[in-house]
């Protein structure tokens, strides 16, 4: 059992296109998806509607659960929002929260019971990132009969295992390298470089084996996309995987 995990497009068609190659050249066929598939200032359509025609096991982001109760409210501002076709939202609502991949994996965009949590990593008093404690991550995974957790959200790639032998992998983001958020103080993810990242699982005589990916594309077009829509944070991470620190952060 070998299969390709990636997770957090956020729109990036340019980066997905990288990264589905680079699979493809290990004559890997499957892939999952951990979601956030299509929210941002990017190319929003045209990543869907690559990844609705590859039809990969797929769960729903927090990001893609705001973009169907947007649908569903009638109306948005926002610039993928309105890119979006009705075909595009219905397949953002069909899919689950989480999902059991091929018996042994369990699937979640960011914990097992949140879509919108850090897991494997916190968010400190004073801002900083930090490795969440094993406690912590072994209390969220408690009740899980899978082999391998995959779980994505932070955009921060980790492989953790749990002391009672499975497996947790992050893959990290396929199309964003880093951002800022506010909640619950403000706080800055940068994973130092722009290439597209995603995970490599294989179930071996001697256990599950997990490789971490770093694709290098042409990033460019996408910073200048993204600097064009005035999402100056999304600019900076896409072109070199660092946040350029601005007022408040």
């Amino acid at each position: 059992m070998k299969f390709a995990a990636i997770a957090d497009v956020h729109g990036n068609r340019s980066a997905l296109e990288a990264v589905l190659a680079d699979i493809a050249a290990f004559g890997i066929s499957e892939v999952v998806n951990l979601g956030d598939h299509v929210s941002g200032p990017l190319e929003a359509a045209g990543t869907a509607d690559l990844l609705i025609e590859r039809g990969f096991p797929s769960v729903r982001g927090d990001q893609d659960r705001i973009l169907v109760e947007l649908w569903h409210a009638g109306t948005s501002a926002r610039s993928d929002f309105r890119r979006l076709e009705r075909r595009h939202f219905d397949w953002l609502a069909s899919m689950p929260p989480t999902l059991m991949y091929r018996d042994h994996v369990f699937l979640c965009h960011a914990s097992p019971r949140n879509d919108a949590a850090f897991w494997l990593d916190y968010i400190s008093s004073d801002g900083d990132v930090r490795p969440n404690p094993i406690e912590a991550i072994e209390s969220e995974a408690d009740g899980i009969d899978a082999e391998v957790i995959l779980c994505g959200h932070t955009h921060i790639p980790r492989v953790i295992r749990l002391r009672d032998g499975r497996l947790v992998v992050n893959p990290g983001s396929v199309g964003l390298p880093g951002y800022d958020g506010r909640t619950p103080v403000p706080y800055v993810i940068e994973v130092g470089t722009p290439h597209a990242c995603y995970a490599i699982l294989e179930r071996s005589k001697k256990g599950w084996l997990s490789t971490i990916r770093y694709v290098p594309y042409d990033n460019a077009p996408m910073a200048e996309l993204a600097l064009s829509k005035g999402m100056r944070t999304w600019a900076d991470a896409i072109a070199t995987g660092w946040v350029q620190r601005r007022a408040g952060i």
